[in-house]
Parts: structure tokens; C-alpha cells; sequence
């Protein structure tokens, strides 16, 4: 239930359309939904914007299967990240309207309404796509205006600054690097918008998994930075919604 739902419910109510009974039914899995296995958080797009996401690592497919079932029941969309093609090609049959974003890994039911705020996605190298493709997708899905901008690492840095004038028109911007980890530290010293940082993975063995671009990431020494988790590009889509909407609100 977003604050849209509760607000058609209770003018529903106070309009004699629909009985103080029915509403409690509707409203009788508020905070959450306990199917024993999962406890899903219906009450979290009230709180915070955003429903509750679902991160298929590690989930039984017939466990993806109910909780899509609900999530779409009480929301009108579901959000499923870190999904197997496999297991993909399974919701699809129950959920025909769905979309599998396959570099993303994940699969998308419904739409949220538009939001402010323009996001540019940015990808240092084609290694790094598949994060960077998780927050753009994820940020689409929030509802905001997404660009991307890909392949435009530091290593050729004509190919940066050749995006820059489209870059410069995003509200937050969301780099995504591997390998030396240095394009937000570069982009937050050539543009005004806040810049999110994504560390990924991808790079040789004194990447360390991305440890080495993670702690590039934490010492740039442009201002301006927000660093998440290692390949976290929801993360990334999160904070970056969270910012381009709170600079909304604080407009005149």
C-alpha cells in the first residue's frame, strides 16, 4: 500500500463507498504480511517512498513465486533483484506482464508514477554494465528520468568528457567503476550534482574483489560523494531517489 492507496481507501470510507469493515480488511496486513517463510513489509512505501524490494539470492523459486504473488496484491508492482534467468522464466509464466531485464538481473511488475528528479547512470567500462544496468533499472522503476551514459571510464577520458553537457543536466548522478575506481572522483570535480559511487568487482587479483576500487571510492578527494556497498547498484538507485526527490521537496 502506497500513501495514493490509503488516501483513496479513506475518502472511500468517509464517502460511504466503501464500510469501516472492508477497510480493515484491507488495511488488516499493515505493517507487514506473515508468510511464515517471509515477513513482507507493506507499510514501507508509507514510511519512506519506496515499497520493499526483493532480493532473489539465495530464495527458493516457489518462495519468489508467493511473495510476487502478495507484493503484486497489495502494491501493483514488485521489484525482484539478483534473479536467475531460470528462475525468471518461471514468474514469467505466473506473471505475463513482467519484465525480465536480463544484464540487470531483474525482474520488474507494474510501474511507480512519475518522480522528479533526473538520474544519469554512469558506467566506467562494458565489465561494469550489469551493476550499473541494476541501478538504472531500478531507478527507472521508481519513476524518475533516466539517462545513461556507458563505457566512459577515465582510461579514455575524452569519452567523459565527450557525455559531460548531458551529464551536467542530472539531478544526481550514479557512477559505477571497477578496475582503479576513479571516474566519481573525476565526475564530482566536473559537475554540481551529488555524485553516488558504485564500486564493482570486476578487475585483476590486486582488485580484491572490488575492495581496491571501494577504497578509491572513500578517499576521492572531490566533495560531493556517497559511496555504497561493492556491485550495490540498488543501493545506488535508493540514495540517488532519495536525493533527487529530497532536492525536489526543498525547492520554492
Amino acid at each position: 500500500m502506497n500513501p495514493d492507496h490509503l488516501k483513496r481507501l479513506l475518502e472511500a470510507v468517509a464517502a460511504g463507498e466503501r464500510s469501516p469493515e472492508e477497510a480493515l480488511r484491507d488495511l488488516a496486513e499493515l505493517p507487514y504480511a506473515d508468510l511464515d517463510f517471509a515477513k513482507l513489509d507493506f507499510h514501507r512505501e508509507l514510511r519512506n517512498g519506496l515499497p520493499e524490494a526483493v532480493y532473489a539470492e539465495g530464495k527458493r523459486t516457489e518462495d519468489l513465486k508467493a511473495i510476487a504473488r502478495r507484493m503484486t496484491g497489495a502494491h501493483g508492482r514488485v521489484l525482484i533483484t539478483r534473479l536467475r534467468l531460470e528462475a525468471a522464466e518461471e514468474l514469467l509464466e505466473d506473471h505475463p506482464e513482467a519484465v525480465y531485464h536480463e544484464r540487470a538481473r531483474i525482474l520488474t511488475i507494474g510501474q511507480g508514477e512519475p518522480r522528479p528528479g533526473a538520474i544519469t547512470v554512469l558506467a566506467a567500462g562494458t565489465s561494469d554494465l550489469g551493476v550499473a544496468e541494476e541501478a538504472a533499472v531500478c531507478a527507472s522503476w521508481f519513476g524518475h528520468e533516466v539517462e545513461r551514459c556507458y563505457d566512459v571510464g577515465v582510461a579514455g577520458i575524452h569519452r567523459l568528457l565527450g557525455n559531460l553537457p548531458a551529464i551536467r543536466q542530472a539531478d544526481v548522478v550514479v557512477a559505477v567503476a571497477g578496475m582503479d575506481g576513479a571516474l566519481p572522483t573525476v565526475v564530482a570535480g566536473l559537475v554540481p550534482a551529488p555524485v553516488v559511487a558504485v564500486p564493482t568487482s570486476v578487475g585483476y587479483g590486486a582488485s580484491f574483489g572490488g575492495l581496491a576500487a571501494l577504497l578509491t571510492m572513500l578517499n576521492g578527494c572531490a566533495p560531493g560523494i556517497g559511496v555504497v556497498n561493492i556491485d550495490n547498484g540498488y543501493g545506488a538507485a535508493v540514495l540517488a531517489s532519495r536525493i533527487a526527490r529530497s532536492k525536489s521537496m526543498a525547492s520554492p
